[in-house]
Order: structure tokens, then sequence, then C-alpha cells
């Protein structure tokens, strides 16, 4: 957030000292108080701005119709699942609508950038950000990489993994605590691999 709030803050002087000296622009962020933010979206939707240079604080819950040019700096830093988020936020109107990607592209990001642009279908965009990146750990914090599954591969084997999700939200619907004397091997396997996990969750 530190580093993206002083990349928008200098753009948006640039912008307001040079190009758009005429326009009206506004600087928006996750720093802003609530009520500020707020002020500054209704603006910007009622036509009261032209320009709105912004964080990735404008990646969900951003509806602005006349919205139709979006430019997204240094994409190569952002996964294609918060890429298509932010080019969404754009486009929700009946106008001809952009979305410019402009930054330092090598090879690797470049092969990623494409995938983004031949397609505008978020499930497949999620999967490719997934066969890309890896989903992380299943619990923690961690959010890249591949997770150490012994028996699934979660982008081959969507029909195991479907109901490997079934049979667990059955058995959590009839026995939540995992308390039947059929669960307490899944109950110990449980909160024996995975206590510092479970415990996150718990306090979180």
């Amino acid at each position: 957030e530190k580093i993206d709030l002083k990349a928008a803050t200098v753009m948006y002087d640039t912008l307001v000292g040079g190009v758009f000296s005429t326009r009206r622009v506004a600087l928006l962020h996750g720093r802003l108080a609530a009520e500020a933010r707020d002020l500054i979206m209704r603006r910007f939707r009622d036509g009261e701005l032209d320009v709105l240079v912004a964080t990735t604080v404008i990646e969900v819950g951003i509806d602005v119709g006349n919205a139709t040019v979006m430019i997204i700096e240094h994409p190569e830093r952002f996964g294609l699942s918060q890429l298509h988020q932010l080019r969404g936020r754009v486009g929700r109107g009946a106008e001809q609508s952009y979305c410019v990607l402009l930054g330092d592209v090598g090879t690797e990001a470049a092969e990623r950038l494409s995938l983004f642009a031949a397609t505008e279908d978020g499930f497949e965009i999620a999967r490719a950000d997934l066969k890309l990146r890896g989903m992380g750990d299943l619990f923690g914090a961690k959010q890249h990489g591949l997770p150490a599954f012994r028996v699934a591969d979660l982008l081959r084997d969507d029909a195991l993994n479907d109901t490997a999700r079934q049979v667990a939200d059955r058995l959590l619907r009839d026995d939540p605590e995992l308390e039947a004397p059929a669960h307490v091997a899944l109950r110990h396997q449980l909160t024996v691999g995975y206590a510092r996990a479970l415990d996150y969750f718990r306090v979180g």
C-alpha cells in the first residue's frame, strides 16, 4: 500500500501539473477516510471529476457506468484475477471501453498478460492464475506456490475435487465437530496436522 500510494501520488501530481492541468482530477487511496473515499466516488460517478488516479482500492465495489478508459501501471506486479477485477471497473455502461496495461513486461509477464488480454471469462482467468502462480497454503498466509497435495491435482482433477468438496460439506453438515466414532481419526489428523492453522482461524 505504501508503494502504491507513493506511485499514485507522484502520478497525480504529474497529471495535474501536465497533460490534465485543465481537467478535474482526484486521488483515491486506502488511507483516506471512508467518507472522503465515498465523496470522491460520488463526484466521479456524477461527472464532477474527469480523471481518477487510484491505488488498487478501486478493485471491488466501484460501479461507475460512464468510466470508459483505465490505465493499469505495472500490470506485471498483479495476479491475473486482480487485473480482471480492476478491468471490471470500466465498461459497465453502454459505451466502448478500454483497459490499457503499461509496464516493464518481460517474457514471463508477457505470457501471463497475453492470457489476460485473450479472454474476459473470469473463470478461465482464475484457472490460468492458479496454474501460473499456485494457490498458496490451504491454511495460512502464503498466497502463491503449489500446495503439497498427495493425491489430487487442483487443475487436472476437477471431478475428484468437486466430489471431495461435496463429501466434506455433507460430513460437516452432519457432524460439524467430528465427534462421531467413525470420525475420530479424521478429527485427530486435523487437530494434530493443522493445529497452528486452525488456531489462526479461530483467532481471526
